[in-house]
């Protein structure tokens, strides 16, 4: 096996340009001078004998193999960390960085209030929130973009290991004054003839309900479809139909709809956290994921969650 001669500031190095789009940017980081920082990744790409950068005049883009070796270097810093200090002290004075993928309704629901006591404890850990569709969130979570993510399952996976964490319903979105809105609850059948909108069929959220539906007999026709619940629920807020969507998705509070519970059948959206099976979190991913564990395990219930 060839021996690695490359050094921990060359791996300093690109990490900080690679997170900073820019070899100023990283050299100010550093406390090192633009021309320095260049010669090591210079060197760097020399020893791998690949570029690890496209570089122009404007910007600096990481190549294909940049990318993979930026994961890697990461790693490779986090774990040394990790064996010369201890989980704790990295995430009290040496800070770290976490990357969670999540699906939008979780990110506004209760993800705020989990980072925002988080950084209180660490202030020196750096939390990314990509919020995307469960499918992107899947994939992110599979590739090693996130080091894990937040969602729901349809169907179990292989690669992924699921904790639940919360059941999430759905409830029929409407505005305030609607006839509907004075009930607690609304059956599929009351709404035979209202107007219906529904995100697309290759959303998650739509896979699950139409799954629910179908096995209850049940094939509503749908008015409209877009893409994002956001623009679904700005739909309903116009008065262009009703929609369901998952509680989480639509404040209690909101200011001009409401939603309420939908039965017959009642479909509950499974929300938890999604890691790869046998992968090592980082240290202060790993820092992160037990305190939103914490979190949510010792959170009390928000009106309009299921009993």
């Amino acid at each position: 096996m060839a021996r690695i001669n490359f050094d921990l500031q060359q791996l300093q190095g690109f990490v900080a340009v690679a997170e900073r789009g820019s070899f100023r940017a990283a050299a100010e980081h550093i406390n090192l001078s633009a021309p320095a920082l260049s010669r090591r990744i210079d060197k760097l790409e020399t020893i791998l004998g690949a570029r690890l950068f496209n570089r122009t005049t404007r910007e600096v883009e990481l190549t294909p193999l940049g990318r993979v070796f930026l994961e890697r270097a990461r790693t490779a810093l986090d774990d040394l960390e990790s064996a010369m200090l201890g989980i704790a002290d990295i995430a009290t004075h040496r800070g770290g960085r976490v990357t969670v993928a999540c699906v939008p309704s979780a990110a506004l629901y209760f993800l705020p209030s989990v980072i925002s006591s988080f950084s209180r404890n660490y202030p020196g850990i750096r939390v990314r929130v990509v919020d995307e569709s469960m499918n992107q969130v899947l994939q992110s979570v599979l590739s090693g973009d996130a080091d894990f993510g937040i969602g729901f399952m349809n169907t179990l996976t292989p690669e992924i290991a699921f904790e639940s964490i919360h059941d999430d319903p759905f409830v029929l979105a409407m505005p305030r004054t609607h006839p509907l809105a004075k009930r607690k609850t609304v059956n599929w059948a009351d709404v035979e003839k209202e107007s219906l909108i529904a995100v697309a069929r290759s959303s998650g959220n739509r896979q699950l309900l139409d799954d629910s539906l179908t096995k209850a007999g049940l094939n509503p026709s749908f008015a409209f479809e877009v893409s994002h619940v956001a623009t679904l629920l700005g739909m309903v807020e116009a008065g262009l139909g009703l929609a369901a969507v998952p509680r989480m998705a639509l404040s209690t509070t909101h200011a001009t709809l409401v939603g309420l519970p939908l039965r017959q059948p009642q479909t509950v959206r499974r929300v938890g956290l999604l890691r790869r099976h046998g992968v090592k979190l980082r240290p202060a991913a790993e820092m992160f994921h037990q305190h939103l564990r914490t979190a949510l395990k010792t959170r009390k219930p928000a009106a309009g969650d299921p009993a």
